[in-house]
């Protein structure tokens, strides 16, 4: 006696997500199938002729046909297996994770990080782990917590003695408020830096523009035809920039460039221009907050803490103009390179918007408590070491 199919019915949604799943290249062979044995299925298709179309057995388009008729794209999913019991002990899966949370120089080896042969190499010269752990089931170890003791990342300890002072003048202004009091409506802040030392680097051949299937291609070898500076002022509230190309930095370049804007109605005419500027030669200290008072006597000069650039966010269009400019570099000579990124500023203008700087003064407060427990851990941990030696 013939059994008659499960009907099946699908609703919007899942017909998208099905034929998403059935047409997906990174979906798994799995997944594509009992996809397609339900979207055939949804069509009114027989089960042999679906087993027939798909290369299955007609008992596997049953499976799933009647799976997804009871309980719909959960059908789809594998029930759940209780697996083959762990080889490697809670115990040992600690110590992995506990070496890996440990630097290399700490323990006597002589290695600047971790990788995953390397962590094998002394699980075993130690004898931490009570079985052998591959190096395979050891990076899986470290995926489940996650650790990536390969990896690093770069910072600078504050080390002004006023950093969190000065940052706050700068992050309030942000906010709108200066010495506790909220800016009044014609108040502008200006961010200024340099970019210097921009190369002017002409590819021995032509830069190749993308094809399909392939990459825009440049040329690895180049001559150089000298460098130059690209100075930059941002309009906080505006996002609008004002830009030179000194061929060197300097007071001279940069008071030129401040001269130009601060002639602007819009900033000559302002009760005060706040000009957040970092710790550069060119405009260094009270020296040149004088310089810049008596020259424009509205204009406040504002330094960022010493190595704390990121607070200035001109940088945040610096980063802009390597993305979209510099990088990769294909410029015949130093008045190209002027002239495109002198043209860059002008397009950007165009549609320029204010950045959206979220990070404020509470942030800055709890950022320097956690700083000020790592080094109190490290204190501690400094010790112990001491100690056990």
């Amino acid at each position: 006696m013939r059994v008659a199919a499960v009907p099946v019915t699908l609703t919007a949604s899942e017909r998208k997500i099905l034929k998403k799943r059935a047409q997906g290249a990174k979906t798994a062979y799995r997944d594509r199938v009992r996809a397609q044995v339900v979207l055939a299925a949804a069509r009114g298709r027989a089960n042999p002729r679906i087993a027939a179309g798909l290369g299955v057995s007609v008992n596997m388009v049953r499976k799933w046909r009647g799976r997804f008729a009871d309980r719909g794209l959960a059908g789809l999913e594998d029930l759940p297996r209780s697996g083959r019991p762990r080889v490697i002990s809670e115990a040992d899966r600690a110590a992995v994770v506990a070496l890996a949370c440990q630097l290399p120089a700490d323990t006597g080896v002589p290695l600047s990080r971790w990788t995953g042969p390397e962590l094998k190499r002394e699980l075993e010269a130690r004898a931490l782990a009570g079985v052998p752990v591959s190096v395979s089931s050891l990076l899986r170890i470290l995926a489940e917590n996650p650790v990536k003791p390969w990896q690093y990342q770069s910072w600078i300890f504050p080390r002004d003695p006023e950093f969190a002072a000065k940052a706050k003048v700068i992050l309030d202004l942000y906010q709108g408020f200066y010495q506790g009091e909220p800016l009044s409506p014609g108040d502008r802040i200006l961010s200024f830096d340099a970019k210097p030392s921009i190369q002017a680097r002409g590819r021995i051949h032509a830069t190749l523009p993308a094809a399909p299937g392939r990459p825009a291609r440049v040329e690895h070898e180049y001559v150089r035809h000298g460098a130059l500076a690209l100075l930059a002022g941002l309009d906080v509230h505006t996002g609008k920039v004002f830009a030179s190309t000194p061929k060197t930095t300097g007071i001279v370049p940069f008071m030129d460039l401040v001269g130009q804007v601060m002639a602007r109605p819009e900033y000559k005419n302002a009760p005060r221009v706040f000009v957040v500027v970092d710790n550069g030669s060119d405009h260094r200290g009270k020296k040149a907050a004088g310089r810049l008072r008596r020259a424009h006597p509205n204009a406040v000069m504002i330094h960022t803490p010493v190595h704390a650039s990121w607070l200035n966010q001109v940088e945040i269009f610096f980063s802009i103009v390597q993305k979209k400019v510099v990088s990769p570099n294909d410029f015949p000579s130093l008045k190209k390179l002027s002239e495109t990124l002198l043209a860059f500023v002008g397009r950007y203008n165009q549609t320029a918007k204010p950045f959206s700087w979220k990070y404020t003064a509470d942030d800055l407060k709890d950022l320097l408590r956690r700083i000020k427990e790592h080094e109190e851990q490290d204190a501690r941990r400094q010790t112990d070491l001491a100690e056990a030696a």
